[in-house]
């Protein structure tokens, strides 16, 4: 139902034109860079809801089979009504032909809004509620939604406003449509590189295993037990590290890069970690901004993956820490803890340059030197002075645009 005469209206005030100019210039830029669409989406709910005078805002898109609208950003809405709107479908009233069509319309009647949400918010603190298309092209790929708790009305420029924000963020959301589909093809990517690093490495150890078989069997007749008993112990260690090196491949295979970028992705392996290795595992980031490619996510994402792998497996430690710090031409990944600390075989600094490793004994550090190679970076390895073991990751990035605005 669209708009209608004698409701509050609410005025332009310059400093609400102001703020929305502000926001217009922060979504371009995001436009250009990849800002994180999540903290762009509660950016652009706070600064419209106090533009527009509303209580509550929220984006929805519309799922790949095109039947339902998902909730993937609110602001002000009660829990209750958060949940009932996490998926409804297309046709659901006026955001549904929101959905479809190009449109800005009000709901003015909210009790269809109510039978699915919460007849408690609908109708007593929610009067009206306004529907704008996120439009790209010839496309609607969802809409954002405005609530009110008294019967408003906007003015013509603000409504104006509304419209153009809904473009820009529908172009938004179609940018993020096309980094998902280059994200997944990255990962694909990835995976083959991993099955062919394993493979290599597993081949190389099984041809030991066979080169020592044929001696070890020669011993045993000969009854040479201190013999047999080398070469048995050669045997068992290379199947323990076919054995890992299978370990390594599940656990990767396992973790998926979440679609949401590099910090979300290390803020939820940091609860799982925590839970099935019984170490404490803090995220430290001082850098508002990563501004790395989605490749260079996915590889970081990994190495800090392999790294805490080996905390897991070797160090004994309580606590782990993953600090990234920011200056004008890089990023640092440190991933600490205070375990026991590395063997002296092993303290060795692995960057772009170094000496290949022996992959069949450390595929865990060829692996990360690997990556850290295709970063263009370096990574190095050793003890802390107080104990533990540091790995510390360096990434070149591409220049850094002006922090986000508080």
């Amino acid at each position: 139902m669209m708009k209608q005469t004698g409701p509050h209206v609410y005025p332009t005030s310059p400093t609400a034109l102001n703020e929305v100019g502000s926001l217009v210039a922060d979504l371009s830029r995001d436009l250009t860079v990849g800002g994180d669409l999540q903290s762009l989406l509660e950016r652009f709910l706070i600064s419209i809801i106090a533009m527009a005078g509303a209580q509550a805002g929220a984006v929805r898109v519309l799922t790949d089979d095109g039947q339902s609208m998902r909730l993937v950003g609110q602001v002000g809405l009660p829990p209750p009504v958060v949940l009932s709107e996490q998926l409804v479908d297309r046709d659901c009233g006026m955001c549904g032909v929101a959905a479809t069509n190009d449109v800005l319309g009000w709901v003015d009647d909210v009790r269809s809004c109510a039978r699915q949400g919460s007849d408690a918010y609908f109708g007593l603190q929610c009067r009206r509620v306004l529907a704008i298309s996120l439009p790209h092209g010839t496309d609607v790929l969802g809409v954002y939604t405005l609530f009110f708790e008294r019967d408003s009305q906007l003015s013509p420029a603000t409504e104006g406003m509304l419209r153009l924000i809904g473009q820009l963020l529908g172009l938004t959301l179609h940018n993020a449509r096309i980094e998902r589909e280059r994200l997944r093809v990255t990962v694909m990517r990835e995976r083959q590189d991993m099955v062919n690093e394993v493979h290599d490495a597993i081949a190389q150890t099984l041809a030991y295993v066979k080169m020592r078989l044929p001696l070890l069997n020669e011993a045993m007749l000969a009854h040479d037990d201190k013999r047999a008993m080398k070469y048995f112990s050669d045997v068992k260690s290379a199947v323990g590290e076919v054995h890992d090196n299978l370990r390594e491949v599940m656990t990767y295979f396992r973790t998926r890069m979440d679609p949401l970028g590099l910090l979300h992705a290390l803020q939820g392996m940091a609860k799982t970690f925590s839970d099935r290795n019984g170490v404490a595992l803090e995220i430290r980031n001082s850098a508002q901004n990563l501004n790395l490619t989605d490749e260079q996510e996915v590889q970081v994402f990994h190495i800090v993956q392999e790294a805490l792998a080996n905390i897991a497996k070797h160090s004994m430690a309580r606590h782990a820490v993953v600090a990234i710090e920011k200056s004008p031409q890089r990023l640092e990944f440190l991933i600490e803890d205070d375990g026991l600390g590395m063997t002296e075989p092993f303290v060795s600094t692995i960057v772009t340059t170094a000496s290949a490793l022996e992959p069949s004994r450390h595929l865990g550090l060829e692996i990360m030197r690997g990556r850290a190679q295709r970063l263009g970076g370096s990574i190095e390895m050793e003890r802390n002075e107080g104990g533990g073991t540091r790995v510390r990751l360096v990434v070149p990035v591409r220049s850094f645009p002006p922090e986000a605005h508080a």
